[in-house]
């Protein structure tokens, strides 16, 4: 079977919500395989704590290639402590130029609870207008909905829970498990 007749991993919303000195990332835990749901509770969101350092990052794609370049990451903030987006700056021009991590299929959000990015393979680090981001095949639904509530009085957390709930309903690639993973300063 070719890549283009392989029906590919589909799915999976991932989003960031800055708001109130807290951080928040969570993701939905359905994994589906063409138009199949393979899993419904993987854990897309994690806890990196590099020399003490607490970061969190949550992962679209393949999950191979995000654990790779979730270990990746985890090297860059080893060598470069308390620097976030340096660390990010030298994951994303590793993925650029490197030939083998051109092939990873994946995308990260990360944070340190100060910066919030989002991570590609075109090489970008990108920081979110609005204090809000998403990725993923629900991402923007769950951008439109978060960007909704940012002026109500719902704190990070329940900004990325009911903007997950909005897209859970929509995307037929999300579900409602969610792992939600915050760091307060």
């Amino acid at each position: 079977m070719s890549k283009s007749e392989f029906p590919g991993w589909h799915g999976t919303t991932i989003i960031g919500v800055k708001k109130g000195g807290e951080v928040v990332i969570a993701g939905d835990g359905q994994v589906s395989l063409g138009q199949t749901v393979i899993k419904g509770t993987a854990r897309k969101v994690r806890r990196l704590s590099p020399g003490g350092y607490d970061v969190v990052a949550g992962f679209a794609g393949s999950t191979a290639d995000a654990f790779t370049l979730l270990e990746r990451l985890e090297t860059k903030l080893e060598a470069t402590p308390g620097q976030l987006a340096r660390a990010s700056v030298e994951l994303a021009k590793d993925w650029r130029t490197d030939k083998y991590l051109q092939k990873l299929e994946a995308m990260l959000i990360v944070t340190d609870g100060e910066d919030l990015f989002v991570i590609t393979g075109a090489g970008d680090v990108l920081e979110p207008e609005h204090n809000v981001t998403a990725i993923g095949s629900g991402g923007n639904y769950a951008l439109a909905a978060a960007r909704g509530m940012m002026d109500s009085d719902r704190n990070a957390e329940q900004v990325a829970r009911d903007a997950m709930a909005i897209a859970s309903d929509i995307c037929v690639y999300t579900n409602g498990n969610l792992t939600v993973e915050a760091i307060r300063k």
